[in-house]
């Protein structure tokens, strides 16, 4: 029996996401557990996987579309299966490629002729509607009787759903002209509806992005984006002139009032960048984490000399090629073995300690700042981490990071030292309890054995989260990672 395909919850809370591509043709059979879509969420790409053996009989959506959760973006079933009844039911006609279309240029057309309908209504000042005017057309054979038209009035409504469902319509309807009904049917997200009801825009004159033409989220935000640059600037407000007080001449105008203070003229020079989802997402996290979670901090200063020796040793004769980063990741899997009390996040109804050790890199994609997870390093050599690192790297960069990629760990490591930066403090990633920031090695005195020498030293700064370490406790993981750092042959135990 034929079934839909519908948009899954992709990540905790989420309300949509973008379908990026399909990665199975229509009428070819697949398996259980493989890769149907990509749908793209705020940070990660995340792979569609099929629950039972199927095929897809039908897409709905195409790709580079936002639909939302539970939205149907295909008809799954066995060959030869007729889903016409099921297309039936989401209001799609059974020849889809081409009715769909039709259906669209019908809504185009319909917002069209009813917008010109408007302007010339209001430019007639409300005058009675003129036969063969937009709004005042007889009706067609087999329409229900037309209300004389209002001026400035769309003429469908927006709130028409599927027959008998009102605004309760299958996420997935068609929307456009429906064939033989008596009106137009619009098919909007509550949250889009939302939107143009607050801007007092009909969903008549809006073309839907969405699944058959539904209208979205961002089809609304253009919408409403384009009627306020188009609304003409209100003039400013004269001053009234009382009849009792004799008026005076028209004084000269100021040349200094003639021209715009210069602040109004600085304020215009600057141009809008609209969020991304990536930056977005990370606005919101960062911002929560500074409100939730009690920071403090704990600095210290580690001699890296031997650890670059190690360094060069082992990319003389490693396949990858090793970072200065990749050992710190690895030193913080020592420190966590060393004081395990570290290796915990808190929880609203105890404090959870993990026995492996996974930790977060901070990443700076072409997307946006990421921070996928690295499993049990405690147990990877030394290039096993380089490795992960840079498929991480690369998968951030395309866009393919999963959400499973991004989720875990108690502790990562930011490293912004290839940029120069001396020192700085992170700020936790949640549910994470630390964040250590690394910054640039540099040469400077040191005292070794009570003698001055010249060494090259590391700034490190761990953040903490004090609901689940105390600063007794962070001060002793952070001497254990020193120690790892200035002897770094046990990271290669």
């Amino acid at each position: 029996m034929a079934t839909l395909l519908r948009v899954p919850e992709v990540a905790t809370g989420s309300t949509e996401a973008v379908l990026t591509e399909w990665l199975v043709a229509e009428n070819v059979a697949f398996a259980a557990g493989a890769a149907i879509a990509v749908l793209e969420t705020d940070k990660a790409a995340v792979e569609v996987e099929a629950e039972t053996d199927s095929m897809i009989l039908r897409r709905l959506v195409n790709g580079g579309t936002t639909v939302e959760v539970g939205t149907p973006i295909a008809v799954l079933g066995v060959a030869g299966e007729d889903v016409t009844a099921l297309l039936a039911e989401l209001g799609s006609p059974a020849d889809s490629a081409g009715a769909e279309r039709g259906a669209a240029r019908a809504a185009t057309e319909l917002s069209q002729a009813s917008a010109a309908g408007a302007e010339a209504a209001a430019a007639a000042g409300a005058a009675p509607a003129q036969p063969g005017a937009v709004g005042a057309a007889p009706a067609q054979p087999g329409a229900a009787g037309a209300a004389p038209a209002q001026p400035g009035a769309a003429a469908v409504s927006g709130e028409l759903g599927p027959a008998g469902k009102g605004a309760d319509a299958e996420p997935g309807a068609l929307g456009g002209a429906a064939l033989g009904s008596s009106a137009v049917r619009v098919f909007a997200s509550p949250l889009a509806r939302k939107l143009l009801k607050e801007a007092g825009i009909a969903p008549a004159a809006v073309t839907g992005s969405g699944p058959n033409g539904r209208i979205v989220r961002k089809d609304a935000e253009a919408a409403i984006a384009e009627s306020r640059a188009a609304a003409p600037s209100a003039p400013a407000p004269q001053p009234p002139v009382s009849s009792a007080s004799p008026q005076l001449a028209p004084q000269p105008a100021s040349p200094l009032a003639a021209s715009p203070p210069a602040a109004s003229q600085r304020s215009a020079a600057f141009v809008e960048v609209p969020h991304s989802r990536v930056r977005h997402a990370i606005a919101t996290r960062l911002t929560a984490s500074k409100q939730t979670v009690p920071h403090f901090y704990v600095r210290r200063t580690a001699r890296i000399d031997s650890l670059l020796a190690l360094r060069k040793q082992l990319n003389e004769v490693s396949a990858v090629k090793i970072s200065v980063n990749d050992l710190i990741i690895k030193a913080v899997a020592i420190a966590h073995l060393a004081v395990p009390d570290a290796n915990a996040i808190w929880t609203d109804d105890a404090m959870r300690r993990y026995t492996a050790v996974d930790v977060g890199v901070a990443i700076a994609s072409a997307r946006g700042l990421v921070t996928p997870v690295l499993r049990g390093v405690e147990s990877s050599s030394v290039s096993a981490v380089s490795a992960q690192v840079k498929a991480f790297a690369k998968q951030a960069d395309d866009g393919k990071l999963m959400q499973r990629d991004l989720e875990g760990g108690t502790i990562t490591v930011s490293n912004l030292g290839m940029y120069g930066v001396d020192e700085f403090s992170a700020i936790i990633n949640p549910p994470q309890s630390a964040i250590l920031a690394v910054g640039a090695g540099q040469p400077g005195p040191a005292v070794v054995d009570g003698e001055l020498i010249v060494a090259t030293q590391l700034n490190l700064v761990l953040s903490v989260d004090h609901r689940a370490i105390d600063g007794a406790l962070a001060a002793q993981w952070l001497a254990a990672l020193v120690d790892a750092i200035e002897h770094p042959l046990r990271l290669l135990t």
